[in-house]
């Protein structure tokens, strides 16, 4: 069976993970989080994110995205947010729906905002007749797979605390932007109030942890935690997953892994003619374009997603278990079609 390079979503779940979910499986444990699982990942967590905050297991990241966002806003606050921002895009207006927040969207070529760009949406603050901007979404890494630099961070950061602004982080695929940039969960986790870990796009089944910086942001989670839907009640299998990808740095060895499969992909691509790399490869994607011919006969064989159709820019994903030879089987055949 041909490996799917369409999403890092489509990968199954990483041999340690599963272990570790059948150990969990053995006897009755307490429901909703008071079990020992859950305090093991909830303190190994917290203490690798640093901050005096608190941190909870959800099951998906729209989840962990919506319950992130709610802990920072104001009813009648806004989030600025990159156009291309899962939030924005993914998400059926999960956030405008349930938190009934407005979100402003900003042309963001490269998928990262900027001080600038932040500004350029702050027009209305104080005329009761607008939302007010009150948070600044950012996606590490980005929806096309790009990765802020610490250096960009802290000044998105600090353009944010100048002007009243809260920061979230969705962190859904947060483990392949501290691969690339060989950084602590720490060094990213500061440039948030409230970000997301995401594991299910990293060898988990299902889990991402929503984590708090700051004690004073967390007095509602627990409540909104349940409004959204996000409680588990065997919470112990959740648990389970985060400790399995916390042992012995697996997180950060599975996307470093999945990084250098979508570099070993970005790499055999440079000499094949009519194929453009249209973004740096940071993380664990490739976004390429090509002749919509060669996209048609491609996905006869291979998954993958068009990512645009206007310009046949198509998004190339790779994962923990991608191997080296599924990297080279897609590029044979990539190069028989682009040779044609």
């Amino acid at each position: 069976m041909r490996k799917s390079f369409g999403s890092d979503n489509h990968s199954g779940m990483h041999p340690a993970v599963m272990r570790a979910i059948v150990e969990a499986n053995a006897g009755d444990a307490v429901a909703y989080g008071a079990d020992p699982w859950t305090a093991r990942a909830v303190g190994e967590l917290r203490r690798l994110a640093g901050g005096d905050g608190e941190v909870y297991l959800v099951l998906n990241g729209s989840g962990a995205n919506v319950l992130g966002l709610g802990l920072l806003l104001a009813r009648h606050e806004a989030v600025i947010c990159a156009e291309s921002a899962h939030i924005n895009t993914d998400e059926c207006g999960a956030a405008e729906r349930i938190l009934g927040t407005k979100l402003l969207t900003v042309p963001a070529p490269d998928g990262k905002l900027t001080p600038e760009l932040i500004a350029s949406r702050l027009a209305g603050r104080g005329d009761e007749h607008f939302a007010q901007p009150g948070v600044v979404a950012i996606t590490q890494s980005t929806e096309v797979g790009t990765c802020y630099s610490l250096a960009e961070l802290r000044k998105v950061r600090e353009f944010c605390a100048d002007n009243g602004l809260r920061v979230f982080m969705d962190g859904a695929r947060l483990a392949n932007a501290a691969a690339y940039l060989g950084c602590t969960l720490a060094e990213l986790a500061e440039q948030a109030d409230v970000l997301s870990f995401g594991g299910t796009k990293n060898g988990a089944m299902g889990v991402e942890a929503v984590i708090v910086m700051h004690s004073g942001d967390a007095a509602n989670a627990p409540y909104l935690r349940k409004q959204h839907m996000q409680l588990s009640s065997k919470m112990r299998f959740l648990a389970a997953q985060f400790i399995a990808l916390l042992d012995d740095d697996l997180w950060l060895q599975n996307a470093r892994h999945a990084n250098a499969m979508a570099s070993r992909l970005a790499a055999g691509l440079a000499d094949l003619p009519g194929v453009e790399v249209v973004y740096p490869v940071e993380a664990d994607a490739v976004f390429a374009r090509l002749a919509r011919q060669h996209v048609a006969e491609l996905q006869r064989e291979w998954t993958f997603h068009v990512w645009d159709e206007t310009t046949s820019v198509v998004r190339w994903m790779t994962a923990f278990d991608t191997q080296e030879r599924d990297v080279d089987d897609f590029l044979a055949s990539i190069a028989a079609v682009a040779r044609r």
